[in-house]
């Protein structure tokens, strides 16, 4: 097993960080909006399908 030189670790670190491609401003700000967007939608869908379930057990319910 190699000795951990935690300096070197740094180093290469470093070296794969610059070759990230980092997403430009734009390109975070419509991903976000697109996230955002898709959290409203299946929230309302989620919402619809909660009141339909909940509707047809009280329905189910009353029915003696």
């Amino acid at each position: 097993m190699a000795a951990l030189n935690p300096l070197k670790f740094l180093q290469e670190v470093r070296q794969e960080v610059g070759k990230v491609t980092w997403p430009t401003r734009n390109e975070t700000l419509v991903s976000t909006v697109m996230v955002l967007v898709m959290v409203v939608i299946a929230s309302f869908f989620f919402l619809a399908a909660d009141q339909l379930i909940s509707w047809l057990v009280q329905l189910m319910l009353s029915i003696r």
